[in-house]
């Protein structure tokens, strides 16, 4: 899915990831450990290969966007750019996943202990610029992040969104159910408003693309685009979820 010229967004195990598609490319984030036969598939539908891969880019130290890297990287001439803290935090051992005093869930340190390292990695700091679509700098977390011109990564409940930012607004994905809030302060923190927001587009029916989308076009003249199938799988029961022949986890 090309989300603005020559930036892709590329589904990856457990997580999303963009491909930077120029003369060599640039992907940003890897996906869980498992990620590579998704990204190969993908080049391969756009009509590009692996071997045109220059670099990665990993916005964070989180296993379903680091894990993919070293079986990406594997024997290619990859060059792989995260922040020097990010790094440090994917070297946890299982004892030191399972200690007492460790923060955070225990599901979560046990998945980033057995997460891949990404091996060797160049630092990335604040400010610092790579080339890739005329020079893409990097930015800490704490302030908004315009990944291409015009398209904006956004934190949302559980997932991120895109915010293509023209004359009106696109949105596409919405998180879960709460994040409105999210965007709202995110668009003031650009100097935009939801008011400029034309409409939503949820590229599928997960419920952290597709929960956020009634409160944030509640009231509003806003057009939202899902896939029919998507649509009909949200419209799920609570009776029909408990029923022992539903597919996937309870909890989803």
């Amino acid at each position: 899915m090309e989300i603005a010229p020559n930036v892709h967004a590329v589904p990856m195990k457990s997580a999303g990831a963009f491909l930077i598609t120029e003369d060599r490319l640039t992907l940003i984030d890897a996906g869980l450990a498992g990620s590579k036969p998704m990204l190969v598939r993908y080049l391969a539908d756009i009509g590009r290969s692996i071997d045109e891969l220059d670099r990665i880019v990993c916005t964070h130290g989180h296993p379903d966007h680091v894990g993919g890297v070293r079986e990406i990287a594997d024997g290619e001439p990859i060059e792989v750019f995260i922040h020097p803290a990010d790094l440090e935090g994917v070297s946890h051992t299982v004892r030191e996943a399972l200690a007492p005093t460790a923060g955070g869930s225990l599901r979560g340190r046990l998945l980033q202990a057995v997460t891949p390292h990404p091996g060797t990695a160049t630092s990335l700091n604040d400010g610092e610029v790579l080339p890739a679509l005329g020079g893409l700098e990097a930015h800490t977390i704490s302030g908004p992040m315009e990944i291409a011109p015009n398209v904006h990564a956004v934190p949302m409940k559980s997932a991120g969104a895109f915010l293509v930012t023209e004359d009106r607004l696109t949105l596409i994905d919405a998180g879960l159910a709460g994040s409105k809030p999210m965007l709202v302060r995110y668009l003031a923190d650009i100097g935009r408003s939801i008011d400029e927001l034309d409409r939503i587009v949820c590229t599928h029916g997960h419920p952290d693309h597709v929960g956020g989308v009634r409160e944030i076009a509640d009231g509003e003249p806003i057009e939202v685009f899902i896939h029919p199938a998507d649509l009909e799988g949200v419209s799920h029961t609570v009776r029909e979820a408990l029923a022992p022949t539903a597919g996937g986890s309870l909890r989803g």
